[in-house]
């Protein structure tokens, strides 16, 4: 008489013990704390569609546009967590050939305001290939770095680095897009300082670009641009030009008060006071709308955000993950400084979008893989830890 044993077998054992690892490795937090920011982005969203009076459910909703980026965004992160990060560090040359080309289709024939080439038209959505280009640019320098670690000291080191990211920021100067291109500036910058560059070649590169801004400032940047760069330390200056935007978002978050107006109750918003609201300048509807009360925990919840970043970068055990977390953390914080500041005005005015609260669905997808492949380096570790 056999005996059938009603428990699991070996397989399935270590199955049920190899999922239960990688899920406790699976840092839950960050999950949540971009998820929290992202429902703010689709409350923004609602409130811009609401107040153009466009229906929620119509073709030109923003609302609905960015219900369909944020499900692309979530099945981009399910497949980059799930995809083994190490198989980038093998075709990191590869990507870094599809990120110049895409730069380049982007100049040859991509679309933008005042004759600039930012955006691609995809199947009737408009996508911005510099996006993008972020990530696989902090791809390609974590692999670079990352493989020559204790090997940092010498010029040459530093100068390979800024060989690899002097075409992507080029081209995107190109565009022209100026604030992009700054991110650009401080993911190498900060990749760098985390990888353990020897911090007397990166004060002599420090000096060399403060130099060289005179050049840039008079030979490189439009007219337009410099207008725009010094419009905040004036606005009143030029009410009806550069100090515009900066004006009216001041104007908005002043009357948001301690608890602000409400959802979809924004004066800015209803009347079309304020150009870009739902992108460049969204961070004034939102604290006109939600208060400073709101404000202040959309900020808090981005703290948090950084802190799981920076942990998934402390804990990994390969220089690829640490200085990927750091280039991550860089991209993040630089367009949450510089977002915020030119909103409140004490920031030179630049295209940057604030992550998740911006309208863009090139923004939050690049968002998204770049959690992604964090998530892909805390699940494969060598042990979990918390």
């Amino acid at each position: 008489m056999s005996i059938v044993s009603t428990g699991a077998s070996r397989p399935d054992r270590w199955t049920a013990a190899r999922v239960s690892v990688v899920w406790r490795a699976f840092d839950l937090q960050l999950a949540v704390y971009a998820g929290t920011l992202l429902v703010f982005g689709l409350a923004m969203a609602y409130s811009n569609t609401v107040t153009s009076g466009v229906g929620i459910l119509d073709g030109a909703s923003v609302f609905l546009r960015a219900l369909m980026w944020t499900a692309i965004a979530l099945a981009v992160f399910l497949v980059a967590t799930a995809f083994d990060y190490h198989w980038l560090k093998t075709f990191a040359w590869p990507l870094y050939l599809i990120q110049i080309g895409l730069l380049v289709i982007t100049l040859a024939i991509g679309s933008g305001v005042g004759g600039s080439s930012r955006w691609v038209s995809i199947f009737g959505l408009q996508f911005q290939f510099s996006e993008l280009a972020k990530v696989l640019m902090i791809v390609v320098l974590a692999n670079y770095l990352g493989s020559r670690i204790g090997r940092l000291g010498s010029l040459w080191a530093l100068l390979g680095a800024g060989i690899l990211a002097g075409p992507p920021f080029v081209l995107v100067l190109l565009q022209p897009d100026l604030g992009t291109a700054l991110v650009f500036g401080a993911i190498v910058v900060t990749t760098l300082f985390m990888s353990g560059a020897s911090l007397r070649w990166l004060g002599v590169l420090g000096a060399s670009a403060v130099a060289a801004f005179p050049f840039v400032w008079t030979y490189v940047l439009a007219d337009y641009q410099k207008a725009r760069l010094t419009a905040f330390l004036n606005p009143l200056a030029d009410l009806q030009g550069t100090g515009y935007q900066l004006a009216q978002a001041q104007i908005a978050i002043g009357s948001g008060g301690w608890f602000g107006i409400g959802l979809t109750n924004s004066s800015q918003n209803t009347l079309g006071l304020l150009p870009v609201q739902d992108t460049d300048f969204v961070f004034a509807i939102l604290g006109e709308e939600l208060g400073f009360v709101g404000a202040v925990v959309v900020l808090a919840l981005f703290v948090a955000l950084l802190w799981r970043v920076l942990v998934a970068g402390w804990r990994s055990k390969d220089p690829f993950g640490t200085i990927f977390a750091s280039g991550v953390a860089a991209m993040l914080l630089f367009q949450l400084v510089v977002n915020v500041g030119m909103v409140i005005g004490i920031m030179p005015i630049t295209g940057i979008p604030l992550p998740f609260i911006s309208h863009g669905g090139a923004s939050l997808i690049s968002i998204a893989l770049a959690l992604g492949i964090l998530e892909s380096i805390n699940i494969r570790q060598r042990r979990a830890e918390w």
